[in-house]
């Protein structure tokens, strides 16, 4: 069974401030902030950050997010378009944000046993409204925060 590691980005202002945050429900989670940013860029950060900081010997993760950018990249293999095209999109313009794209997509394919779960935002879901309410007090206080064993509760 691999392990369910919610993400989510926001923006206060798009662009804007932005924050990101991934979380383990009972295990590890971290937040962090951008000074002007997008939320798509957000959504991608805080998939990357998980990756990096969960590595390997974590086992398999399923990365369960609310953005469609995020898990039709991977679900939908536009990656792979993307790069047959030399990082053009299907309209033949350069894909945005290739630099979070393509470090998350070579650690994706290089450490195998990633997959990914579109879950509705603002849902009720607790992984996605913990992760959401991370992110955006990343966005409104540009503070980073992170921790081992589950994240603190929050409103």
């Amino acid at each position: 069974m691999p392990t369910e590691v919610y993400t989510d980005g926001a923006c206060s202002g798009n662009p804007g401030p932005g924050g990101w945050a991934w979380a383990v429900l009972d295990g590890p989670w971290a937040s962090g902030a951008e000074p002007h940013t997008t939320n798509q860029r957000m959504e991608l950060t805080a998939v990357l950050e998980a990756l990096r900081t969960l590595g390997p010997a974590a086992g398999e993760l399923e990365i369960v997010s609310d953005s469609t950018y995020v898990v039709n990249c991977f679900e939908d293999r536009w990656y792979e378009g993307w790069q047959r095209r030399g990082w053009k999109n299907s309209q033949r313009k350069p894909v945005a944000n290739r630099d979070l794209w393509e470090p998350l997509i070579h650690l994706v394919l290089e450490r195998g046993g990633v997959g990914f779960r579109w879950v509705k935002g603002h849902s009720t879901d607790p992984g996605n409204d913990l992760v959401d309410a991370l992110a955006v007090e990343a966005s409104l206080t540009q503070q980073s925060r992170s921790g081992d064993h589950g994240p603190p509760h929050l409103p």
